[in-house]
């Protein structure tokens, strides 16, 4: 029996290395590729794959999106997340009935991923409500550290701690970031990158809408198409602050928001 799989990632080359490390497999086949969340629910409910090789960090939606959007479908293939994310979120992996390969792919992790699914495929099948139960299991541990997530901010000499609900937007500054409030701005403490306050901000409703700038969905007043295919914001800071989602982000800002 061949292992029907899927693979899910937003970048064509991750796609086509995964690919190929798995085409040394006999009993593996790839019936399929996404390069969104919203194309592999669609993909993944058309095709009903027995595995899928889900990336976790995809503009709009993620990888946990698309478990909760297959929620009550079935058959539910089995999982294999592509993460970077902490030791808390490995060991919570770990103790689930999914798997995770870290990026850049390791053959040696995959062939110990791959006798994992075999085993659970053909030696210890698992019914598809006891794999929609392991999948909430995980979805509710990957969401406990988020809801402590702090932001440190320094003014006047003192670092203050702020919720990310408190934020609106983020920008790169000559200076370094600056962490914008409803009515103050602060500079950034620890975090020297923008990547890196993506990452630590992962859990929480915020958009990359260019390079240098992260803004709260949450908080966005309105917004409108602009010139050369952009988008305009107008943030609800007191200052009701214009910002501009890049031509190659408005996509991916559109489905973060459903429309």
């Amino acid at each position: 029996m061949k292992i029907q799989c899927v693979i899910v990632d937003d970048e064509q080359p991750a796609r086509d290395e995964l690919r190929y490390l798995l085409s040394r497999y006999d009993d593996v086949q790839v019936t399929g590729e996404a390069d969104s969340a919203g194309k592999a629910v669609s993909l993944i409910k058309k095709i009903t794959p027995d595995l899928v090789f889900l990336d976790i960090q995809m503009p709009g939606k993620n990888g946990f999106d698309v478990i909760a959007e297959l929620a009550g479908h079935t058959p539910m293939p089995l999982f294999v997340f592509a993460t970077a994310y902490d030791n808390y979120a490995v060991k919570a992996f770990e103790e689930s009935a999914v798997d995770y390969i870290m990026k850049p792919f390791s053959e040696k992790r995959l062939d110990i991923t791959l006798g994992r699914i075999r085993n659970l495929l053909i030696e210890e099948p698992k019914e598809s409500g006891d794999l929609q139960t392991t999948l909430q299991e995980l979805l509710n541990k990957m969401g406990t550290p988020r809801e402590t997530v702090k932001v440190s901010v320094e003014k006047n000499g003192r670092i203050q701690l702020l919720a990310p609900q408190e934020i609106v937007f983020c920008s790169c500054e000559s200076n370094g970031i600056c962490i914008h409030t409803h009515d103050e701005v602060f500079t950034m403490y620890g975090i020297a990158t923008m990547d890196k306050l993506a990452e630590h901000l992962a859990g929480a409703p915020f958009f990359r809408t260019h390079r240098a700038v992260l803004v709260n969905l949450d908080c966005i007043r309105e917004f409108s198409p602009w010139f050369n295919g952009k988008y305009n914001l107008i943030m609800n800071d007191s200052k009701s602050t214009e910002l501009t989602v890049s031509r190659t982000r408005v996509k991916a800002f559109k489905q973060r928001l459903g429309i």
